[in-house]
């Protein structure tokens, strides 16, 4: 039976709305309620936020998606309910797994994008980015050792590296993928898409001089720290090695190499009088993909029409960096090694060729689409099919947004007992209780408060009849002890050899 123009315009116009009402329906602005719960955050404390973001989720299915676990998993953790945060990373965790154990066995069933080629990137599964899938098991990590786990988070640790080893492999397929997909639709890549694009936040220096968009200092390091204090000197050097060739030329990732088999000897444990302490500083948030809207003129067989696309614009942080973290009159120099903001970018940067080319191929298919209802509707359907267009072309603004915007990392001895700590001058609220052969400061400066996480007691020192002797540098600490986690700058007399962490 065939349609007058009228009737198909009205068979039409449905299909349009459909879309347009499936985009909205499930293109949710994560940036929105990131927003929000960062406010409630800043006003009412990390648990308003955690309100927030569990108002967002009112069926089960939301409460078992991954990135409102990995949102829940982080406020808990700022609020030191290591137990329920790892509950909520290992939910979030089993969606990853799920995700690996896909790209290593079908990849296809991963690169199944129809629904964001023809609709909107947010129609897509969240996968998670990269950098949070290696994230994940580094604050599992970091969970367990607070609570004192060592033998779980050493198991996180090492998922981490085989986790990177999977995306590194499915990524490359993709973008295959992505390439032939819109070569078979009509659609060609090139720079022209990309007009009005800032390209400058994605090709800058520090963008440019990551490896890739996945990998860490923070998690390789920690690796080293951990495979130390287990004993386990041969699986630490290989962790601390790659953390320098993620993050070159920086003094305590060095440190942690150069000292590693001295720090490890029967003689030195023996003769270690003062704590080996690893200061773990987050600063700020992770930054926010906001949508820009670009306009692409499409060829179809009544002449061009203009189909709007729209990418996701970060842009690189002006926050202040920290300098010095300073317990009893000695400052430890803090390095950052991790800038969260960057790896964001560096991932949207190894992302967009294959947006870029969705993108192209969404905008062949809805401009053909607009076409067709233009030409059996008349003006009612070319305004149906804009519409249509306009509505479901949104980018993709899900990220793991509670997560710090940088890492800072400092290490050097402190003798057992309570030290008032200030980061940049700025006290601590508390002060914290040092003791073992090893310990695990770590701290979150959120908006204007200092969250402490638990500090993490691992080892003993060797019992000895003197009293603690008094704080002393890592450079001091040298002089007897063959080893200098991090060197730190003394701002006042101490005895000089009797300072010795070894003494």
């Amino acid at each position: 039976m065939a349609f007058s123009r009228p009737s198909r315009a009205r068979a039409l116009a449905p299909l349009a709305l459909a879309l347009a009402l499936a985009g909205c329906a499930n293109m949710q602005s994560h940036d929105k309620l990131a927003t929000e719960m960062q406010t409630a955050g800043n006003n009412g404390g990390i648990p308003a936020a955690l309100s927030r973001l569990e108002a967002s989720a009112t069926t089960e299915a939301e409460r078992t998606e991954l990135l409102y676990n990995l949102e829940r998993g982080e406020l808990l953790r700022m609020d030191q309910r290591y137990d329920d945060s790892t509950n909520a990373f290992l939910l979030a965790d089993n969606r990853v797994k799920a995700w690996e154990e896909a790209a290593k066995t079908d990849p296809q069933k991963l690169m199944g994008t129809v629904g964001a080629a023809l609709v909107s990137e947010r129609l897509k599964v969240y996968e998670g980015q990269d950098y949070e899938k290696v994230w994940l098991t580094t604050t599992l990590a970091l969970n367990r050792v607070a609570v004192g786990d060592l033998d779980n988070a050493r198991v996180d640790i090492k998922r981490t590296h085989e986790r990177e080893a999977v995306i590194a492999e499915f990524r490359a397929k993709e973008t295959l993928a992505a390439e032939e997909e819109a070569k078979a639709k009509g659609a060609q890549s090139g720079g022209k898409e990309l007009n009005g694009y800032p390209v400058e936040t994605l090709n800058d220096p520090e963008v440019l001089a990551l490896k890739n968009g996945y990998s860490n200092a923070l998690s390789h390091y920690l690796a080293g720290f951990l495979y130390e204090v287990l004993g386990e000197s041969g699986l630490a050097a290989p962790g601390y090695r790659k953390a320098i060739e993620l993050k070159p030329e920086t003094a305590v990732l060095e440190e942690g190499l150069r000292g590693l088999d001295s720090r490890t000897s029967f003689t030195w444990k023996r003769r270690q009088r003062m704590t080996d302490v690893l200061f773990l500083v987050e600063a700020g948030d992770a930054p926010a993909r906001k949508p820009k809207a670009f306009t692409l003129p499409v060829p179809t067989g009544r002449g061009m029409v203009t189909v709007s696309i729209s990418y996701p614009v970060i842009e690189p942080s002006t926050d202040a960096p920290l300098g010095q973290i300073s317990a009893s009159g000695y400052d430890f120099k803090l390095e950052k090694i991790v800038d969260v903001n960057v790896m964001a970018r560096r991932a949207l940067k190894d992302e967009m060729p294959g947006m870029v080319l969705r993108g192209v191929t969404r905008a062949v298919a809805k401009g053909v689409l607009q076409d067709q209802l233009q030409k059996n509707g008349g003006l009612l359907g070319g305004l149906i099919g804009a519409v249509a267009s306009v509505t479901t072309e949104q980018a993709d603004d899900r990220m793991w947004r509670m997560l710090p915007g940088r890492v800072y990392v400092a290490r050097g001895y402190l003798p057992p007992g309570t030290h008032q700590l200030s980061v940049n001058g700025r006290p601590l609220p508390e002060p914290v209780q040092i003791d073992g052969q090893y310990a695990l400061v770590p701290m979150r400066l959120y908006h204007n408060t200092v969250l402490m996480g638990k500090v993490a007691t691992i080892g003993s020192l060797a019992a000895v009849s003197a009293a603690p002797p008094t704080p002393v540098a890592a450079t001091a600490a040298a002089n007897e002890a063959p080893t200098k986690p991090q060197k730190a700058k003394k701002r006042r007399t101490s005895k000089p050899a009797a300072a010795s962490a070894a003494q």
